[in-house]
C-alpha cells in the first residue's frame, strides 16, 4: 500500500494527489464519501465507475431507495 500525504487547510480542505485524482477519475464536482472503519478514516469517490460496481449490492429489505429516504428524513429532522 502506497502512502502520500496532503494538509489539511484551516477551512478542513484538503489536496487530492495528481497521481490518485487521474487513477480514481476524481474531478471537479466529484462526490465524494467519507467512509469510518475502526480507526481509520477511508475516502470513497462516488463516480459512475464505483455505481456500476455496486450496482445490486443492496438487494432485499429495505431497499437503498427506501434506505436513502429514511437517512434523509433523519438528517432533516435532527
Amino acid at each position: 500500500m502506497k502512502s502520500e500525504q496532503s494538509t489539511v487547510t484551516t477551512k478542513g480542505q484538503l489536496v487530492i494527489p495528481a497521481r490518485l485524482r487521474k487513477k480514481y477519475s476524481i474531478r471537479k464536482g466529484t462526490k465524494v464519501a467519507f467512509i469510518e472503519d475502526d480507526n481509520r478514516l477511508i475516502l470513497q469517490p462516488i463516480t459512475n465507475e464505483f455505481i456500476q460496481r455496486i450496482r445490486g449490492s443492496l438487494k432485499g429489505k429495505p431497499s437503498a431507495l427506501e434506505f436513502l429516504l429514511k437517512t434523509r428524513r433523519e438528517e432533516r429532522d435532527r
